[in-house]
């Protein structure tokens, strides 16, 4: 890991904002009428990223990354995701179960993976069975030379474009949950992978999540991510990485609402003043300012846990996330209330930022979830 000074932060700060701003920004509008994006422009995008070093952001140097600290990573993602979310892809924040593969798979896999050639996404919910690893149903059996995938999952990014699907299926339902459990890393042109289908969300457009079957999907022994009962271990790496960035995602969204939201109440006149005289339109900043002063002090804070190698980093990110969340929504509906009829309209991107809000109190597990984590926490403490 990296140790980077306060004049490389903001240096890397600097450029991803202005690739987000320059080469992302004018792409939304477009993106968010077709709720769809052009998997070649994702391509070239992802080329363009790994030309600054980047791209992979938070991968280790082991697997072919930068190596950054997660003080670093959280900065690069706060900037990456003032975007829509269909281009905060671009920019790879992968799996950290990758640190599972093997010689052999780090030698045919990652390459093109950290490089932004090849896509990697996970499969972990299922109909029945979301935060729950418990409840996941989709079996894996051993057959000659490989495994046997049969099950169903949704909600899943971006299946229909990725080169690779890892998925958690229980290799030994009746062991404990943290041997019970297998990740396979799946083809996307595996023939086992049916029914593919795409949701239609209230947000989120441009950004693909996807139900599907599997149905006698074999994968061969080269490409079981670890050993088969490693499935807890590998989701482990992840999850609390994986809620960190969710709490950038609301802090980056939050802070770019707010801050159009203070131009518009400098510019827009009303009752012979500008907005940002009223004191209704001044409670409001206020608030807005504070709690993204407050998001932005608890993602740090776990930051600086995680490359600590502390154990209190998994409570930290769970804090993080619940408190982001729970944030980006009340400061979007103020920045809209700010904004007025025209907040409402499609022709601004602050509805957009209304709606795609939302959803972070769900992802990366719920915040009824993230309390529970929490609560537990304190009373055993």
């Amino acid at each position: 890991m990296l140790e980077t000074s306060a004049e490389d932060l903001a240096m890397i700060r600097q450029t991803v904002r202005n690739f987000v701003r320059t080469r992302l920004h004018p792409l939304e509008p477009a993106i968010d009428a077709a709720d769809d994006v052009d998997p070649q422009l994702l391509a070239q995008l992802r080329g363009e990223v790994a030309k600054l070093g980047l791209y992979g952001f938070n991968m280790p140097a082991e697997l072919g990354g930068p190596g950054l600290s997660v003080t670093a990573q959280v900065v690069i993602a706060e900037e990456v995701t003032r975007t829509i979310v269909a281009l905060t892809e671009v920019f790879g924040h992968l799996p950290l179960s990758l640190a599972l593969c093997n010689a052999e798979q780090r030698s045919r896999l990652l390459p093109g993976i950290v490089r932004g050639e090849k896509t990697v996404t996970y499969a972990l919910t299922e109909p029945d069975a979301g935060s729950d690893l418990g409840a996941i149903k989709t079996r894996a059996v051993k057959v000659d030379g490989g495994w046997r995938l049969d099950g169903s999952k949704q909600f899943i990014s971006n299946v229909e474009t990725s080169d690779y699907v890892i998925v958690l299926a229980a290799t030994d339902p009746s062991a404990p949950l943290k041997r019970k459990l297998g990740t396979f890393i799946v083809e996307g042109a595996n023939p086992g992978i049916r029914g593919l289908t795409r949701f239609r969300k209230m947000g989120w457009r441009g950004y693909h999540l996807n139900g599907f079957s599997l149905e006698g999907c074999v994968v061969p022994d080269r490409d079981v991510l670890g050993a088969p009962s490693d499935g807890f271990l590998a989701m482990m790496k992840s999850i609390n990485h994986d809620r960190l960035f969710a709490a950038c995602r609301c802090l980056g969204l939050a802070a770019r609402a707010h801050e159009m939201s203070l131009d518009w109440a400098k510019e827009r006149v009303t009752f012979g003043a500008p907005l940002a005289q009223h004191q209704a339109i001044q409670f409001m900043i206020a608030d807005n300012d504070t709690e993204i002063v407050a998001a932005r002090a608890l993602i740090r804070l776990a930051a600086e846990l995680a490359d600590a190698g502390s154990p209190d980093f998994r409570i930290a990110a769970s804090r993080a996330k619940l408190y982001a969340s729970e944030m980006v929504g009340r400061v979007t509906d103020r920045v809209l209330q700010i904004f007025g009829g025209m907040g409402y309209m499609c022709d601004l991107p602050i509805e957009r930022f209304y709606r795609d809000a939302r959803a972070f109190r769900i992802g990366e597990g719920t915040s009824e979830m993230q309390r529970l984590q929490i609560a537990r926490h304190v009373l055993a403490s």
